[in-house]
């Protein structure tokens, strides 16, 4: 009995922990990293400077873009998205979107499409996608599956358990859906971390 708390205790750890999706390749040393999405990329409930698009720079040494747009939804982020890759022309692309969709309560059928059509633009551009998922508001904050689907139909890399995790935490949110410096700092270190494991 006092053999299985420890591998059960282990398996937990590597289910909440860790995104079992597809890994990401090593960058070129002289990547451009497109950082696409809503406020949650702008870096609403921070100050300037403090966005996780601008932490990132600092982090990997790279250029990072923030091409964020508070209150857009995935929609209108289609409609974007190509104009900016072809000015950015990125490595790779860290798409974090769907959030307006969500609380306007939009359908999830046409989510999806609209994350699956950035995800296919990205790629089509010759970029990776880290994709982060969204998770719903409530008590119990998942991501939504629409985003697991998509990255193992798409075979992306997905941050699962990334906002859930900042999001739990009171001293790492501004208010109920936007982290703070504190947040943005941990969602940077997070993704940073990612990019030197596909190092490894």
């Amino acid at each position: 009995m006092n053999k299985i708390f420890p591998l059960l205790f282990f398996v937990l750890f590597v289910l909440v922990g860790c995104d079992s999706t597809p890994r990401l390749k090593p960058l070129p040393e002289a990547a451009v990293v497109l950082a696409f999405g809503d406020s949650l990329t702008y870096g609403t409930g921070a100050e300037e400077g403090e966005s996780y698009p601008e932490v990132l720079e600092r982090l990997i040494g790279n250029r990072v873009i923030n091409a964020g747009v508070p209150g857009e939804l995935t929609s209108d982020g289609v409609q974007r998205l190509p104009g900016v890759l072809a000015e950015v022309r990125p490595d790779l692309v860290i798409l974090c979107h769907g959030g307006n969709d969500i609380l306007q309560r939009r359908g999830a059928e046409e989510l999806e499409a609209n994350i699956r059509k950035m995800v296919e633009l990205s790629l089509q551009s010759g970029a990776q996608v880290l994709l982060i998922g969204v998770p719903q508001p409530s008590m119990v904050l998942r991501t939504i599956p629409l985003y697991v689907r998509t990255s193992w139909d798409m075979k992306v890399p997905l941050e699962e358990h990334l906002l859930p995790d900042i999001l739990r935490e009171n001293s790492l949110k501004s208010d109920t859906i936007h982290p703070n410096a504190a947040g943005y700092a941990v969602f940077a270190e997070r993704i940073a971390e990612r990019l030197r494991s596909a190092k490894r």
